[in-house]
Order: structure tokens, then sequence, then C-alpha cells
């Protein structure tokens, strides 16, 4: 049996035996249910792309700065748009980098950035709809549309940072429908990044271990630790090395629930519990400002003990949910 990381040199106890409760996900996450079939065979053709920028059915996905358009948050119902016919050729016009996503059924969608415009309103009809942080959005279901927004803002954001090749600082020409960049200068090619990052619950008897991070936008949140995963490192062992560096708990077994894409900027969330092994927290305060062992009441109260869980749209969320709903 291989010892969990900080354990090294100190036995585990006899009596220790894993304690596996498997916890399925309930449902798929936010983001993760893409209408999409990617047809990556046909990034290639250029002469099939090209009588698909221009065919009237198209649907082109505009984002502006790294944010989505969205109609229908004020009412509650948020709801994708998506630009075809002649405004869609409008935002052809416009010159900026574009990509191809896939087929939805007979129609093609592609991702537009318009970042370069001032003010994107003009390039769109009137009242329909306002650039919003696809994160503010509120989904608290998955939904389609919002796959497809987080899928182009995912790929544009990456080749807007890849215009300069990595090896030798040439410039970068964009091939395969906006999937590969080549260096004009050395031909390296450069496909689009994604960083796996893992993010986990804690559990140890009755209680969950969550965190408030330097980094949270709300100071009463509190939520699942998470990492990104370091070269040579399995995805467990990233979950242990990282639950001991931020809260100082050794953790035992580990186990997959599921994964979500997270855009934000590039990474895709690899959900797993742990059993935790020990109590005692030990925070590393460069990264987190309070680790705490929460019961169970605590989280299903938890604004009458004064503290906020992450949002819906997270695998943070869902994971904390899917752990109370075994109970």
């Amino acid at each position: 049996m291989r010892l969990p990381r900080g354990t090294v040199g100190r036995a585990l106890s006899p009596q220790w035996k894993p304690v596996v409760t498997v916890i399925l996900a309930s449902r798929p996450n936010v983001y993760s249910s893409s209408p999409l079939d990617r047809v990556g065979m046909r990034r290639e053709d250029s002469a099939w792309i090209e009588q698909q920028l221009v065919h009237p059915d198209t649907l082109f996905v505009p984002v502006w700065r790294n944010r989505n358009l969205v109609r229908g948050m004020d009412e509650g119902a948020p709801e994708a748009v998506f630009i075809a016919g002649e405004a869609a050729a409008a935002l052809r016009m416009h010159g900026g980098p574009w990509a191809f996503l896939g087929m939805q059924g007979e129609q093609a969608v592609f991702a537009a950035d318009i970042s370069a415009a001032d003010d994107p309103v003009p390039l769109l009809p009137e009242s329909l709809g306002k650039f919003v942080d696809l994160r503010s959005v509120g989904w608290g279901v998955p939904r389609p549309e919002a796959a497809v927004l987080a899928h182009a803002r995912g790929l544009l954001h990456w080749r807007a940072r890849h215009r300069f090749c990595g090896v030798c600082g040439g410039v970068c020409d964009v091939r395969s429908a906006g999937h590969v960049m080549v260096c004009t200068a050395c031909e390296a090619q450069h496909f689009p990044r994604t960083d796996p990052a893992v993010i986990m619950l804690i559990t140890r008897g009755d209680s969950a271990l969550l965190g408030h991070s330097q980094r949270f936008p709300r100071a009463n949140m509190y939520s699942t630790l998470a990492g990104f995963v370091e070269p040579g490192e399995t995805l467990e062992e990233a979950v242990r090395r990282e639950v001991f560096e931020e809260a100082g708990i050794q953790v035992g077994a580990v186990h997959y629930h599921s994964s979500q894409p997270w855009p934000f900027p590039g990474n895709i969330m690899l959900g797993f519990y742990g059993e935790g092994l020990t109590e005692a927290i030990t925070i590393d305060p460069e990264e987190m400002i309070d680790v705490r062992w929460f019961s169970r009441d605590q989280i299903r109260d938890c604004e009458a003990h004064d503290f906020a869980l992450p949002r819906a749209d997270s695998i943070a969320r869902r994971l904390i949910e899917d752990w109370m709903a075994a109970a």
C-alpha cells in the first residue's frame, strides 16, 4: 500500500482501513452538456469551412473581451444568443478571429471574437442581449447553450494568447479552422491548451473540509479545496498533495466524481471525494484565509452559521450537494 503524501516515515495505524463510499454524480455539471458534434475531420477542409462561413443558416457565437452574449438575465431566465443571417455577415466583416466549433444538427457553429470593437453594440441587432461574464449568469442546471458559450470563450481566449510562437517568438498563423497555430518562422505547431485541476471534497465522518481562499470574491464564501495537477503526478496524488499543502490534512482513499469544463480561462475541473485521515488543520496563509470542518447540519443551514456556499454552476457546489444527499 502506498502511503499518502506526508506520512513517509510513519506507519499508519494497523486499525486503519480505507473507507470508500462511492457517491455518484446526481446529474451532469454545468457547461458539460454541449449539443455540438465537433466533426474534427472537417477542420482541414478549407473549402467546406468557407462555404459554412457564408451560409445563411450558420450560427455565430460572439465573444467580446471574454464576455458572452446573453439575454433574459433580468427576468431570471438566462438564454444564450447566437447570430445568423445578415447580422452574422456584419460580424464576419468586422474581421476578428474566428473558430469552427462544430455542427448543431445541420447548422455549422462558429465562435467570433469582436474584442477589437470598443463598443460591440453597433455590430449586433438592437435589444439582442448584453455581454456578461459567463460566471455571473447563474446557470442552475446544465444547459446545452451554456456549454457552447463556454466552448467559444475558452477557444478564443487561447487564440488571443497564442499569436506568437512560444519556441522562437515568431508570428503564428491560424490553421485547422482555428484549432492550430503554426509558427511562420520555425513551423512549430501549437494546439489549444487545457490545464487539468483537481477539486475535492474531503470528508471525515459527518464533516466536510471547506476553505476560504485568498482569491474568493465573497468574504464569507467557503468552498472545496482545489489545485493544479503538476507534471509527473497522478490525479490522486494531486488531491493528496494540494489538501496537505493548503490545510495540513492527510488524505487516504480518493475516488472520482465527475468533471467540468471551466474556461476561466482554460481549465478542466476534475472532481473527487477524499477521506480525511487527520483532523488538525494547518493552513497555508499564502493560499488560504481560513479552512474549517463543517458538519452537514451547518452546511444545510449555512446562512444561520454566517457562511455561503460556492456558485450553483460550479463543480464544488455539486460535490457538496451530492455528499449531502448521500447521507
